[in-house]
């Protein structure tokens, strides 16, 4: 399956690359990171325990990512936010268990809120956030800029920072970090209207595991659990990593049922 082509959609003028397993529900919708894209290793897991179950599946890559068109240097949270909106209704019927790691877990959490308002609460059956980084704009990246990053912000746009995954640098936008700004989750309760696991590394470098821990005090106590992996790093895609991501999807699906 992953290697067919992607389906494709377009979102304010841009072809943003699906892949979609049709089945029973709840189906599973995934959300990637800052810079991933569907094809790494937690979202094919995913997809093959979508597969084995009867279960529907749906990934998409963001603009600028992947196999999607579009520049990442114009990327924002409020543009993958709308297209992973149009993706999730263009794709899915019925409950589905929103799936994101790291800034995919932010882009579900508005996701949920959107949904909301626009009265599709229903189409919720659960969320399973991994290392998620809600606001990371301006509760991780922006804290520890110096002046000349500032600086280079407002005179030049955007600013560069050597990558732990990749070769070529993370770029962040002037544009990313002030549109981040407008969609912060952690600045009061998220009523999920339903229930919530997250996964966390306590080793990992870039999401520190305090940041989780945060982020359930914003989210309704009787509806969220919180698994620590004591070594785990961000990525959390070892097979001890995937196993445990396998058996909480499948503890979501049965209450979603």
């Amino acid at each position: 399956m992953s290697q067919s082509e992607p389906s494709r959609i377009k979102v304010d003028g841009v072809e943003i690359a699906v892949r979609h397993r049709p089945g029973g529900t709840p189906g599973l919708v995934w959300l990637g990171g800052y810079r991933s894209d569907m094809l790494g290793t937690k979202a094919e897991a995913l997809d093959a325990w979508a597969a084995e179950n009867g279960l529907a599946a749906t990934r998409h890559d963001y603009s600028g990512h992947g196999e999607s068109g579009g520049a990442f240097a114009e990327g924002t949270i409020s543009r993958w936010l709308a297209e992973s909106l149009a993706v999730f209704r263009r794709f899915t019927q019925g409950p589905q268990i929103l799936v994101g790691s790291s800034m995919g877990a932010w882009i579900a959490l508005r996701m949920v809120q959107e949904l909301h308002r626009a009265r599709e609460s229903a189409r919720l059956g659960g969320l399973l956030l991994i290392a998620p980084a809600p606001d990371f704009t301006s509760e991780l990246v922006e804290p520890r800029l110096s002046d000349a990053q500032r600086r280079a912000l407002q005179t030049q746009g955007y600013i560069e920072e050597p990558s732990r995954y990749a070769p070529e640098p993370d770029l962040y936008t002037r544009a990313l970090i002030e549109d981040g700004r407008s969609n912060r989750v952690l600045d009061g309760i998220i009523d999920t209207h339903c229930p919530v696991h997250i996964l966390q590394g306590m080793a990992d470098p870039e999401v520190p595991y305090e940041h989780a821990m945060r982020l359930v005090e914003h989210l309704p106590a009787d509806d969220v659990a919180l698994t620590l992996v004591r070594d785990g790093d961000h990525r959390l895609s070892r097979p001890q990593d995937i196993d445990l991501m396998r058996r909480v999807l499948a503890a979501l699906a049965a209450r979603a049922r």
